[in-house]
């Protein structure tokens, strides 16, 4: 179950990743977090079952919404691969995919480490 405040406390979460809301793709990765929080089977197809659905919110494109993503990853995985690999609760070798990184934050609430 998501509490209410879920949006408040994913955007935390992407905060200490170093991801803040200049990024295009924040408030769109936070969309798609909660959108895997409340279907997990979402994150098996995300390119049919998440882009579309997030693109659909914010105005724009799947493609631009997987690019968006990507960016937000990447810049996590930059900025702290150590908390990231944390929140995975496995050592990482290299920068999670979009799916991976849907994952390792949705998976926070689903094994109980989030508030």
């Amino acid at each position: 179950m998501i509490p209410d405040d879920s949006m408040q406390t994913i955007q935390q979460l992407l905060h200490s990743l170093g991801i803040t809301s200049n990024y295009n793709g924040f408030p769109q990765t936070a969309y798609a977090v909660q959108l895997s929080i409340r279907d997990p089977e979402r994150l098996r197809l995300i390119t049919k079952l998440i882009y579309p659905d997030v693109a659909g919110r914010y105005g724009t494109t799947s493609t631009a919404v997987e690019r968006n993503m990507r960016t937000v990853v990447s810049a996590a995985w930059k900025n702290d691969p150590l908390l990231l690999a944390e929140m995975a609760g496995a050592q990482l070798s290299r920068k999670p995919t979009n799916g991976q990184f849907l994952s390792i934050l949705a998976g926070l609430w689903t094994d109980g480490r989030t508030k």
